[in-house]
């Protein structure tokens, strides 16, 4: 077989100064503007980079051609595994039942709903499908549907898509009535949206770096160049979003930056009136609100989970009227060990999502007699979290459950006896039993003695013998948690004697918030720190084969396996880069590129000499030295507005232009997709099953059969 030779790229050295700091980017000319990508013909300096991707893309085919055949093996057993003909547990919301289904074959959900009819809690046995996405995907390479949203009437929708994978969403109106789209059309919009009445309907647009700026009303029949602005977030720290609130009283827009938010509302029965601030904003206060409506004796008033004097969060409460800080009374208190992360509120019962020790606990509190109970879990590593509850007024709780060993499950429980019910579990098909496989989750110390959580799960017939090769995945950013979840694809993993664990790293939020305040700005370190420290405890306690470790890591991720490969090249058999964010320097040096102001508060802001010396001492691009690098696949997104497709592409150049050993350094470059990948159920197994038959081949296991 003949092997492409490995791309080399083209060197265009540019020099800038920062800070005292000269930066020699010899691949900046990878750089396309917004312009360019979005341009309907393609300019020289597009076709430049085009041909560069396709190059890699070449280079990375002819290395893994000789695991066709398993590539495609992995991608039958784990498309085998799915349920195709699947139906969702229907949920009830303003007087329909709404549920979707997929049929055979389908890559993308059939949205249905029917009516509710004299029993509310029966549901019906006839449904009349409204949204097929799999018929609205047809033609396009790359479909998302943003959001659908319900006017109150039941007759008119909104609907978003992207078929591009840069989050510019498009914006109809159908009549469920007719099943005919109305002419109404918006145009570059952010997904979603809320509808004031049946004919008033408020959205989001981006600017220019994709941000989410502005907030409009639109009226139905109207074009949409019409449209008034009704809010513009001229912070550009700041995103906007706008919803109604689950009382149905009012409009709420939403705008957050990594550590302040605002809420503005506006009464749904006004929609041509002002949005009001709840109370000022104000810097590092996070928070959310929940609107409980007046009901016959009791007047209407707000929830609200607050950061406030509280670093781990509590549950404040106060009146429509007076809104003021001075006027909040306290319901539950903040606890140095316990997180509340979230809060679902009905007529007479709270329940409050909590974690503790990183594992995450429900207690549900009847606000008439102030009795609690906890919504009991059993396995070593798992997530629960809060379902779909459209309706304050019920006294049903959904919630779903998963582990590294249980499908996902989603369960209803009656909150004034408790009674619980499990309404679906994800089905495996095959021979999958969840007691042929154990999780477990142990402690790792770090470099500066910190104990740090790892979850863990095998086969139970892999022994722990220090001879089983180990992926490790790891995140640590945002305070985004790396959750414990099941996943029927990596059983063809495990199966054929893979161990895979999780780093709970600091950047997250698994064990509260100083989990995160300590792996952000100027602990950021820590995270890289950590992940090391969690390989090494993981090879000494016998689960993983200390010459096949290999470790995962996608967008942020992405920067934590860049960082790690370059402190620790030999820790690594191979490194997995999904979309990684690994030139943090050159991205946060230009405001114009999306997300880019929003993020100061989370790595800092390069334009002061102290952040960018900070950032400059752990980027992976500015790291990359000659060193034996363990065997990389980078894969990426032309379209990818978080993490533009040249950061991978210039880090992959540098990594190959410096690797002193023989192992491959590969990029893949999804040219029709954007952050996430591809869509539906079935096409993203295919990147999967690349990554996993390079990682088979890696440990040596490419040959073996699954057990």
């Amino acid at each position: 077989m003949k092997i492409a030779p490995p791309p080399t790229a083209e060197k265009e050295h540019s020099h800038t100064e920062h800070h005292g700091h000269k930066r020699t980017d010899e691949y900046g000319w990878m750089l396309l503007s917004e312009a360019q990508r979005a341009a309907a013909r393609s300019d020289a300096p597009t076709e430049r980079v085009k041909a560069h991707l396709q190059r890699e893309n070449a280079y990375t085919d002819s290395i893994l051609k000789p695991l066709a055949k398993l590539r495609a093996k992995l991608f039958a057993e784990m498309r085998a595994r799915v349920k195709e003909d699947d139906v969702s547990v229907p949920y009830r919301e303003n007087g329909f039942w709404y549920a979707y289904r997929f049929q055979k074959g389908g890559e993308y959900p059939v949205h249905m709903r029917a009516k509710v009819v004299n029993d509310p809690e029966r549901v019906p046995k006839k449904f009349t499908d409204f949204l097929d996405e799999d018929a609205m995907a047809k033609g396009h390479d790359y479909f998302d549907l943003g959001d659908f949203e319900i006017a109150p009437g039941n007759r008119i929708m909104a609907y978003s898509v992207d078929t591009v994978g840069r989050r510019l969403y498009t914006t109809r109106f159908r009549d469920l009535q007719t099943g005919k789209d109305l002419p109404d059309i918006i145009a570059d919009a952010a997904e979603g949206g809320a509808f004031a009445d049946d004919k008033t309907f408020f959205y989001v647009r981006k600017d220019r770096s994709l941000r989410n700026a502005r907030v409009y009303r639109h009226l139905l029949g109207q074009p949409a160049s019409e449209d008034v602005e009704v809010f513009h977030e001229k912070n550009r720290a700041f995103s906007c979003d706008v919803f109604r609130s689950r009382s149905d009283k009012f409009l709420i827009i939403s705008t957050e930056s990594t550590l302040s938010s605002e809420h503005l509302l506006l009464p749904v029965n006004k929609p041509k009136g002002e949005f009001k601030a709840l109370f000022p904003r104000a810097r590092k206060h996070e928070f959310s609100v929940m609107h409980v409506a007046a009901t016959p004796g009791k007047p209407g008033k707000f929830y609200i989970h607050t950061n406030w004097k509280a670093r781990n969060f509590r549950l404040m409460v106060c009146g429509e009227r007076n809104t003021a800080k001075d006027a909040w009374k306290e319901v539950v208190p903040h606890r140095e060990d316990v997180l509340l992360e979230d809060v679902d509120v009905f007529r007479d019962h709270l329940v409050l999502t909590e974690r503790k020790l990183g594992l995450v606990q429900m207690r549900v509190r009847t606000l008439s007699t102030g009795k609690e109970r906890m919504i009991d879990f059993n396995d070593a590593a798992y997530v629960a979290f809060s379902g779909v509850n459209p309706e304050w007024g019920t006294g049903l709780f959904r919630y779903g459950y998963t582990s590294l060993t249980t499908p996902t499950s989603i369960f209803e429980q009656n909150l004034k006896t408790g009674v619980t019910k499990m309404l679906k579990q994800q089905e495996v098909q095959g021979s999958f039993t969840p007691a042929k496989y154990v999780s477990e989750r142990v402690w790792a110390t770090a470099k500066d003695g910190t104990q740090v959580p790892i979850s863990i799960v095998r086969r139970r017939d892999t022994p722990l013998n220090g001879k089983s090769p180990m992926l490790l995945y790891g995140y640590g950013a945002y305070g985004i948690n790396v959750e414990p979840v099941f996943s029927s694809a990596r059983l063809s993993l495990l199966d054929r004697g893979f161990v895979y664990a999780m780093a709970h790293v600091r950047g997250g939020e698994e064990l509260g918030r100083h989990w995160y305040e300590e792996g952000r700005m100027e602990h950021k370190t820590n995270t890289f720190t950590d992940f090391i420290a969690c390989a090494e405890h993981l090879i000494a306690d016998g689960h993983a084969d200390p010459t096949h470790l290999a470790c995962m890591g996608g967008s942020a991720g992405g920067l934590l396996v860049g960082a790690v490969a370059n402190m620790r090249p030999d820790l690594w058999n191979a490194v997995v880069a999904e979309v990684p964010f690994v030139d943090i320097i050159g991205t946060m040096m230009d405001a114009s590129l999306p997300l880019t102001t929003g993020e100061y508060d989370e790595w800092g802001d390069p334009r002061e000499s102290v952040a960018y010396h900070r950032m400059l001492a752990y980027s992976p691009y500015e790291h990359v030295h000659d060193a034996n690098y363990p065997a990389v696949l980078a894969i990426t997104g032309f379209h990818d507005s978080q993490v533009q497709f040249w950061e991978p592409a210039k880090w992959v150049a540098r990594l190959r232009e410096h690797q002193r050993g023989e192992n491959p350094v590969m990029l893949w470059a999804n040219m029709g997709a954007g952050h996430g990948g591809a869509t539906g159920r079935f096409e993203p197994l295919k990147e999967v099953a690349m990554i996993y038959a390079f990682l088979l081949e890696r440990a040596g296991l490419a040959g073996r059969k699954p057990r």
